[in-house]
């Protein structure tokens, strides 16, 4: 087996403001704050002599790729980003940002919040526009059934509330 893997599908290119600090900061804490303490630990363990058994040493420059990768992750996706911080004209369809409140056929209500991929995983009931139900969503209206294909089957969902947070 080779070491081919398929590329993965282009993440959307949309992120509230929130979103967009968020990522913003930690590219500022690792390339202005990280990176020269892990560059000083290096140049220090060098400095001690043998690197092929110098611990610190390899540790320092593993530590050193996995935050030089992370920072052009960061600036290539900050690149290509679209922050959305206003509502839609038509506040009664799902779109990016909204806060959408779905009922199941046994009564169970839930809130989500569309997100971009970046951001669904930093707070409970954020949900990716990626996602099977995040698509399934989007462009839906009030009152509106909506079947989600799931990898465990289908689910039936009524949409029963939309609301969009003030400044997004």
């Amino acid at each position: 087996m080779g070491r081919f893997r398929t590329p993965s599908p282009a993440a959307s290119k949309y992120i509230t403001r929130e979103g967009e600090r968020r990522l913003r900061e930690e590219l500022e804490q690792l390339w202005r704050m990280e990176r020269p303490k892990v560059t000083q630990a290096v140049a220090e363990a060098a400095a001690q002599g043998d690197r092929s058994e110098n611990a610190e040493y390899t540790y320092g420059k593993r530590r050193l790729r996995e935050i030089d990768r992370r920072v052009r992750f960061l600036r290539k996706r900050l690149d290509g980003m679209v922050v959305v911080d206003q509502p839609p004209a038509d506040r009664n369809k799902v779109y990016f940002g909204a806060w959408v409140t779905v009922e199941s056929a046994d009564g169970a209500r839930s809130q989500y919040r569309i997100v971009g991929p970046d951001e669904f995983d930093r707070e409970p009931g954020y949900i990716s526009m990626d996602s099977p139900l995040g698509r399934a969503l989007l462009r839906r209206s009030l009152d509106e059934e909506v079947t989600v294909e799931l990898p465990g089957g289908s689910r039936t969902v009524v949409i029963v509330e939309i609301d969009y947070p003030r400044g997004a």
